[in-house]
């Protein structure tokens, strides 16, 4: 986990990490949230409605937004205060997506980030982006 301070960020500052999507994933998203949706549970379903497969829920591929601001950028000392994503291409389970996001602001008054959000798979294609004001805490 990183721990960096509001005063060591810098504007253009990037992290990233990779995760795969499993089908235990979309398992225990279903358990938590009671999403039946069947696009998310059936393939046959899914595939009349010209996916290749069921679709992982978008916000469980956005959840991992939450990781990136608590464990990567900026870590430690993190309060995320809004997230505003789109979902631009479907993601199915076995997916390995990168997740990054970039400062493209910073508000001194309220030690407040503001990032730029991207979400690719393994192709390189572009499946969510968005962005997330993150206020830093004190250590």
């Amino acid at each position: 986990m990183n721990e960096y301070t509001y005063d060591e960020i810098t504007i253009g500052q990037e992290e990233s990490f990779q995760v795969t999507v499993s089908e235990e994933m979309m398992e225990q998203f279903l358990q938590i949230t009671g999403d039946v949706n069947p696009l998310h549970r059936d393939a046959a379903y899914a595939a009349t409605r010209q996916y290749v497969d069921k679709v992982v829920y978008g916000m469980l591929t956005a959840s991992f937004f939450s990781t990136l601001a608590g464990v990567y950028l900026p870590g430690r000392y993190s309060l995320i205060h809004s997230v505003e994503t789109k979902f631009l291409r479907p993601v199915y389970v076995g997916d390995m997506l990168t997740v990054s996001g970039t400062v493209k602001e910073k508000e001194d008054a309220y030690r407040m980030l503001i990032l730029n959000l991207l979400i690719k798979n393994r192709k390189g294609e572009k499946v969510v982006k968005g962005t997330m004001q993150i206020k830093v805490l004190d250590q």
